[in-house]
């Protein structure tokens, strides 16, 4: 049986560059929430459990959101979606701003989950239409946005949200109403490019479409490799700065820092990760990719503090190649509904890293971080499982 591929348009460099720059501000907004964790723990007496629970409320609300999403816009398709996800997220940060006790600070969490919700399976798809079938550049781009963003998150931490307290986050605000203008303009784009689908007589590209058996064994395994990498990855950012102020003494601004190192290392990776697959394989990418950064995250927690700083990065870089490669396959093998397996891929992996992150926190409370450190790394042996994966390519 043969299902049909979306026709090809030369691609839109500047939409892909809107939607990076506006996945650039969600994520910045979105990262103030761990960003702050030290400040919270301090100033509200929360422990490690209490700060896993707001990541879990930020991220299991895209979680559950997403997918939905994704399906509804494969079905009726919203341009306008994008904009208003960046008016929640700007609802968000209000909220977050003027939060003075943990149950607040607990809505504030599932109102900027909401937000990137709404965004990320819209702004996948609209990436890909805009990609001109140069499907991992595109996707790369679009991620690289993002982590750049998140990466900005503690370094805007450090040097203005810290000193200045948890109301000058308010501000950020004012880049959401910014990203909303972007993606008004985008569903302008989106608008027109859907006009043209329907007017072209273009040729389609058709594709084999996989056993619905096997396929459900596909996306097990892409499950299992998500959680691998999410859960390392959330835990990492959820609580690295304690894990430096615990092991080497440094300070909060000193820690953020070092997390700005390591979220930058993640941004690099994924851009590289996109256009590298497009070469070689996506399948190659994600094998590579998770299973190459084991031995780096093993060493990590035993090293001196050059060490730790110099291996974050390698872990980071290796680590975070496999994510743009894990959406482009997974959309392959569904094509005709992208929007939906973009959904689920984000949805999936930022829910289970939440809940990683808050499993591993309760951890940290019992047995200590460094050594919470030391049994987190276990789970990228996972990646063994891309084994199994189909080759599409």
């Amino acid at each position: 049986m043969l299902v049909k591929r979306e026709t090809l348009i030369p691609t839109s460099y500047s939409v892909i560059l809107a939607v990076s720059g506006t996945h650039l501000i969600n994520d910045l907004i979105q990262f103030l929430l761990p960003a702050l964790y030290p400040v919270f723990k301090s100033q509200y007496s929360l422990n490690y459990f209490q700060l896993g629970l707001l990541t879990l409320a930020q991220q299991i609300t895209a979680c559950i959101l997403q997918p939905l999403m994704g399906l509804y816009g494969d079905i009726k398709p919203k341009p306008y979606t994008l904009a208003v996800s960046l008016g929640v997220v700007a609802v968000g940060i209000v909220m977050l701003a003027t939060a003075n006790s943990f149950p607040l600070l607990l809505l504030a969490a599932i109102v900027l989950g909401t937000g990137s919700a709404l965004f990320h399976p819209e702004a996948s798809r609209v990436c890909r239409m805009a990609s001109g079938g140069k499907l991992g550049f595109a996707q790369s781009s679009f991620q690289v946005g993002g982590n750049v963003g998140t990466a900005l998150g503690p370094l805007a931490a450090a040097l203005f949200v810290l000193p200045l307290g948890q109301i000058s986050t308010v501000w950020f605000g004012l880049f959401a109403v910014l990203g909303v203008i972007i993606l008004l303009w985008v569903a302008r784009w989106f608008s027109n490019h859907q006009r043209i689908m329907q007017s072209t007589a273009a040729p389609q590209i058709s594709l084999p479409q996989m056993p619905r058996k096997r396929l459900i064994f596909a996306f097990a395994i892409i499950g299992a490799l998500l959680l691998s990498k999410f859960v390392y990855i959330e835990t990492f950012k959820s609580y690295y700065a304690f894990f430096l102020i615990e092991k080497f003494e440094l300070g909060i601004q000193e820690a953020q820092t070092m997390l700005f190192v390591f979220l930058g290392a993640v941004a690099v990776g994924t851009f590289v990760g996109g256009p590298v697959g497009d070469r070689i394989g996506r399948r190659k990418v994600i094998w590579v990719s998770i299973v190459g950064a084991l031995p780096f995250a093993l060493i990590l927690p035993h090293a001196n503090l050059m060490g730790t700083i110099a291996l974050s990065i390698f872990v980071g870089l290796i680590l975070a190649s496999a994510f743009s490669a894990i959406v482009v396959y997974a959309q392959e093998l569904l094509p005709q509904k992208v929007g939906m397996v973009s959904g689920f891929v984000f949805g999936f992996a930022f829910g289970v890293g939440a809940l990683g992150a808050a499993a591993l926190g309760a951890l940290a409370d019992q047995v200590g971080m460094q050594q919470m450190y030391n049994y987190m790394s276990i789970l990228l042996c996972l990646g063994f499982l891309t084994v199994f994966l189909p080759d599409i390519e």
